[in-house]
């Protein structure tokens, strides 16, 4: 567990790449499935999140592996390339990995995106602007929304 203004986050590595980053209470996660528990090796994503949080960092530096369908991994590509304090809807990610039409398969690719914060989920939003579909909850979203758009107004 890794502490984070907005909770403890779960981090979860194989051979030195992330391959999920949950928000407390994790879930869909598998004990079983987890591992042994170390935190040795977690020095990287410890101090890129702090800094994130910090207003510090824009950009995550940091070897990712997430699990997903084909589909799941164009949609979580598409997320880590909407910039920093910017947003994106369902329907804008649904057109750039070349579903136009498919904002609700978005959302449920969205919705299982095993990197959180990282691969960043929150920057997805409804059409008409409305925070919505988070699995984190809303206040988390608004939280890391927030905290972005502050820290891009003071550079």
């Amino acid at each position: 567990m890794v502490r984070s203004p907005i909770g403890p986050l779960t981090v979860v590595q194989d051979d030195g790449e992330l391959v999920r980053l949950a928000m407390s209470p994790p879930t869909q996660l598998d004990p079983e499935a987890l591992g042994e528990r170390s935190s040795a090796d977690l020095g990287d994503v410890v101090r890129q999140l702090g800094e994130y949080f910090a207003g510090e960092r824009t950009a995550f530096d940091l070897p990712l592996h997430p699990h997903g369908s084909d589909f799941e991994l164009a949609v979580w590509e598409q997320l880590t390339r909407i910039p920093y304090g910017e947003t994106r809807s369902y329907g804008y990610v649904a057109k750039a990995v070349g579903e136009p039409g498919g904002a609700q398969a978005v959302g449920a690719a969205n919705g299982r995106n095993p990197i959180a914060i990282v691969v960043p989920c929150h920057r997805v939003i409804g059409a008409d602007g409305s925070l919505i579909g988070f699995g984190g909850g809303l206040p988390r979203k608004r939280f890391l929304l927030d905290l972005e758009q502050r820290a891009d107004r003071l550079f």
